[in-house]
């Protein structure tokens, strides 16, 4: 049996690894996140045609996205969105609701407690903390800075 040197052992590898497919993926996020936008935009028009006003559609419609990224996670469907449509899938509000619904479905078994709600903020937790507390940091040079005017 031959034995390959490290540089062709390097060529062999690089031949064996597939070629990302950056078009098809942009294309696939595209629509997908387009999808999802076509669809916040359907709720919203249907909110307005009840008669709410517009903080109520922002905020029903907010509603609405999170429930829908919750409920398709939590019956195996948002995955299969997520794998076809990447960050398309990631970005809106439901990929949102998505991070927050997997981890506790997976670590359902391990009961309500420890399992459910001590890991369903594991992946959506830190971006919470950097949110909240940078807003804060932000709101106290606000109230420094403008005090005397």
């Amino acid at each position: 049996m031959d034995k390959m040197n490290n540089k062709e052992y390097q060529k062999y590898a690089e031949r064996k690894i597939p070629k990302p497919t950056y078009f098809k993926n942009i294309v696939y996020a595209f629509i997908v996140g387009g999808l999802i936008c076509v669809f916040g935009q359907i709720v919203r028009n249907m909110l307005f045609k009840i008669g709410l006003d517009e903080q109520a559609v922002a905020t029903g419609t907010s509603i609405i996205l999170v429930f829908t990224g919750a409920f398709l996670t939590g019956i195996g469907v948002y995955d299969k969105i997520g794998k076809i449509g990447g960050a398309g899938a990631a970005v809106p509000i439901t990929g949102f609701a998505n991070s927050i619904v997997s981890p506790a479905m997976e670590f359902k078994r391990e009961g309500f407690i420890f399992g459910v709600a001590a890991r369903m903020f594991s992946i959506a937790g830190p971006v919470l903390v950097y949110g909240v507390g940078s807003s804060v940091i932000v709101g106290i040079l606000y109230l420094i800075f403008t005090k005397g005017r």
